[in-house]
């Protein structure tokens, strides 16, 4: 599918009017009356949270590539962060990375990079696309788990009770930093890994499509940015294989090995020690 031919799917309102909604007031923490240095600290630590320990390692590494195996309490635990992303439920991020990996820079890849780098940040979300229908046939290893259904109908409520919580904490900062600044900046690097890594970087493994290995997207997305050595290891918990392509995400996963939480670790024949 072209961008020309999108225009032939209907628009999602839902999605951006959401969308239209928390970058609007997220704009609110330019105004003096709603800074603070604690409420920017909030900020930062819900972004590890969520963006490290939820996307990150939940939804991506353990919930889309079944790279490792956790207790069910640590695997709830990670899909609950990544719920607080509010970037839907967990079946439908992880049935539509997984229609991404199936079909990368092709017409049936929903944010396929080939239509330009706008597209694939964000503009594929506008519109209602047939992978969205698809879901239900890459998810079904995990579409019958009443925590997982619970956190794909509830995560908007999630994400108010956090924000009730905040308010309560910090008032009107907490919640504009710790809600709205947060899910701004999470978002964007979210999609940075679809559209600044299928562009800018260098190619170190052969995946038959358009990832790079990128630098800067690593360091804001916690070792996502070695997109290409993913893309020719799906599987592998580790994602940064020189020393150089530091993986933090791989640190954390590493060391919850180690203590012994996670078991059954998948690494690329590189990585492996």
């Amino acid at each position: 599918m072209t961008v020309a031919q999108s225009k032939n799917y209907p628009l999602d309102w839902n999605i951006i009017s959401y969308m239209a909604f928390v970058h609007s007031v997220a704009l609110l923490a330019f105004l003096p009356a709603f800074f603070s240095w604690k409420a920017v600290g909030v900020m930062f630590f819900l972004y590890w949270v969520t963006a490290c320990l939820g996307i990150t390692i939940g939804f991506h590494r353990m919930g889309a590539h079944r790279s490792f195996q956790a207790p069910k309490w640590l695997e709830y635990f990670f899909i609950l962060c990544g719920s607080l992303a509010c970037q839907g439920g967990p079946l439908d991020w992880i049935g539509l990375h997984r229609i991404h990996h199936k079909h990368s820079d092709t017409k049936n890849d929903p944010h396929d990079s080939n239509e330009g780098f706008w597209w694939s940040h964000f503009g594929w979300m506008m519109y209602h696309l047939p992978a969205n229908d698809d879901i239900p046939r890459y998810t079904q290893d995990i579409s019958n788990d009443p925590f997982y259904l619970f956190c794909q109908k509830y995560f908007v409520l999630i994400q108010v009770a956090l924000g009730l919580l905040l308010f309560a904490i910090g008032g009107w900062p907490f919640v504009i930093w710790g809600i709205f600044v947060r899910l701004v900046v999470v978002f964007h690097v979210t999609w940075l890994v679809n559209s600044a890594t299928h562009k800018f970087g260098y190619v170190s493994h052969q995946s038959d499509d358009n990832s790079k290995n990128c630098w800067w997207v690593a360091l804001l997305s916690f070792g996502e940015g070695w997109h290409n050595n993913h893309h020719a290891y799906q599987y592998s918990a580790r994602h940064g294989l020189q020393w150089w392509e530091i993986d933090l995400t791989w640190m954390i996963i590493r060391f919850l090995q180690i203590i012994g939480l996670v078991t059954d670790v998948k690494l690329a024949p590189s990585a492996k020690q």
